[in-house]
């Protein structure tokens, strides 16, 4: 590992050890903004994504907008021309902006949407989406304009980004979560690929087992960790140290 690498790697676990000791929505915020910055991150937003009846506004979690963006894109309703709220709903993988399609001609919408959030200096970004088992759809999206996103550096985000997610929705909850009950061999081993970027097919033949099977234990382990999807139910897992990187 490059000395580089192994400072990428350091500071996702000084930034995911740091989590715990959070006490409010707010610590999480300017946590996330003092880490990210390092990579070149000047803005971020941790949000649901709407379904056709609710608002923008009415699904976010935590945000560091620009002062004034926010309330442009609430009231033009831009998520729902937003072409990286559009592949969010459908991918599972963590992207750039630049991932994100769109065509300028006939999508006059999503590219008023991109120009102006580079307007208030939003030009790149990278996203992580968060699908639940019940299908709760989310993302924690960030952007700057001279980012770190190098092959070494996204799967530090990704780690980081995927606990700080957590932890805010966590603090957010206005009830205690419930002690976990503790997950089989299988379960575990299904949630370690699952952390290693692994899909149910790959971890299937790596264990053995049908993707079928694959899915039904992480299924299961989501509803033991009280977790609305598979992202989530990694970090509990991290968290309550019931399974190893």
């Amino acid at each position: 590992m490059s000395d580089r690498a192994f400072d990428h790697a350091t500071e996702a676990f000084a930034f995911i050890d740091s989590l715990d000791d959070l006490i409010s929505p707010d610590d999480v915020v300017e946590a996330v903004a003092r880490t990210f910055s390092l990579f070149g991150f000047e803005n971020f937003i941790m949000t649901g994504l709407p379904n056709p009846k609710e608002r923008f506004e009415q699904v976010v979690l935590l945000k560091k907008w620009p002062m004034g963006w926010f309330d442009i894109y609430a009231k033009h309703d831009y998520v729902r021309s937003d072409p990286i709220i559009r592949l969010c709903k459908n991918t599972t993988q963590p992207f750039e902006w630049s991932e994100a399609p769109y065509d300028r001609m006939t999508e006059r919408k999503a590219a008023e949407v991109m120009d102006r959030a580079t307007d208030f200096r939003m030009r790149d970004g990278f996203c992580l989406p968060i699908h639940g088992v019940n299908g709760y759809e989310a993302c924690f999206s960030m952007s700057g304009v001279d980012l770190d996103l190098s092959p070494r550096t996204k799967p530090a985000l990704h780690l980081m980004a995927m606990y700080a997610f957590e932890r805010a929705r966590r603090l957010l909850e206005t009830q205690s979560p419930v002690a976990p009950s503790l997950l089989t061999p299988r379960e575990r081993e299904a949630l370690i690929w699952a952390a290693a970027g692994k899909s149910a097919a790959d971890t299937g033949e790596i264990l053995g087992i049908t993707e079928r099977t694959v899915t039904a234990h992480i299924v299961s382990a989501c509803q033991k960790l009280e977790a609305v999807n598979k992202t989530q139910a990694v970090a509990r897992a991290l968290q309550y140290k019931l399974i190893q990187l």
